[in-house]
């Protein structure tokens, strides 16, 4: 399964657009370590980046609605909590099995790739539609 950055996933933000395509760039290489048959610690190591490139986006995220006083961020951060605490799942899931199973690479998709590109195409690109039109 190839994850890649395309054009239903636009904002119009370049910032958030980089980060986009940087942190989707990440999911398919853990899911291309997994499918091809990656160890365990290689796939625990792609794993914690993600989580870490993921806390290092969302922050900047947050920081540029604070700047705007855009009036979702609650449910924004709330969403950004939701999607921290299924790659801690994904984590211990992947600690406790012998290395990427099927089921895991499963779980990546449904918890990462299609809750990540269904909050691009939604709250995300909500949110740079927002700060264009502050921004006029």
């Amino acid at each position: 399964m190839k994850v890649e950055f395309d054009n239903s996933l636009v904002t119009g933000n370049d910032v958030i657009d980089g980060q986009h395509k940087e942190l989707i760039g990440k999911i398919d290489k853990l899911v291309a370590c997994c499918e091809q048959g990656g160890g365990k610690i290689e796939a625990i190591k792609m794993l914690d980046y993600l989580a870490e490139y993921t806390d290092f986006h969302f922050g900047e995220e947050e920081k540029l609605q604070e700047a705007v006083s855009y009036p979702g961020i609650e449910g924004h951060k709330a969403k950004h909590a939701e999607f921290k605490k299924a790659v801690s799942e994904l984590h211990e899931m992947l600690v406790e099995e012998e290395g990427p199973s099927e089921a895991f690479v499963a779980a990546v998709k449904k918890n990462v790739v299609d809750w990540l590109f269904d909050h691009i195409k939604n709250l995300d690109q909500a949110l740079a539609a927002y700060i264009q039109n502050e921004s006029k």
